[in-house]
């Protein structure tokens, strides 16, 4: 696998953007490691104005490719993941079309936007994949991610992966390859 040197643009979620999103969350590649999409799609809605998550559109050349989430544990009550060091940042990745998965666009997206959290003064990045979902695990180690553990919570069972910014080199707006 080549390895991608791409520049993605990362925009605020729209409610124009939910249906695309929805027709994502329906294909097979995305739908084995999400809920029911019309109970998805309205929790980000919910997003859209929430303090503590922030739902974005991932754009490669203007066009739309991915749903990314960051989210911070410490201001959801209960969080799983409120143990973290304070100031850590939550992600979530989900790229849409399916012709899209599996070239390197996973690991290159997820690089690029810890390496701006890290910029932006996050010390720690999460990320929790299905134990099952090798191939996003893969990507992530990729990214700089390691696992720390694994959970089970209300968001199913997971390996929390953690990249810390005092290790990482973030270079130019993003992460080490």
């Amino acid at each position: 696998m080549v390895e991608r040197e791409d520049s993605y643009d990362f925009r605020p979620v729209t409610e124009k953007d939910l249906p695309m999103i929805a027709g994502w969350l329906a294909k097979p590649h995305l739908a084995q490691w999400w809920g029911d999409p019309e109970i998805e799609i309205a929790e980000i809605r919910e997003h859209i104005s929430s303090v503590s998550v922030e739902p974005l559109i991932v754009e490669l050349d203007g066009k739309p490719i991915a749903y990314l989430q960051s989210y911070d544990p410490h201001l959801e009550d209960d969080h799983p993941y409120a143990d973290q060091p304070f100031g850590t940042l939550g992600i979530d990745l989900s790229i849409g079309p399916a012709e899209l998965v599996g070239i390197g666009h996973g690991s290159a997206i997820v690089r690029q936007f810890v390496g701006e959290l890290f910029e932006e003064g996050a010390p720690r990045v999460v990320i929790d994949p299905h134990p099952d979902n090798g191939r996003a695990i893969r990507a992530y180690e990729k990214a700089g991610f390691r696992p720390i553990g694994r959970r089970h919570s209300e968001y199913g069972d997971v390996v929390l992966m953690a990249v810390d910014a005092a290790e990482a080199d973030t270079g130019r707006g993003g992460l080490t390859r």
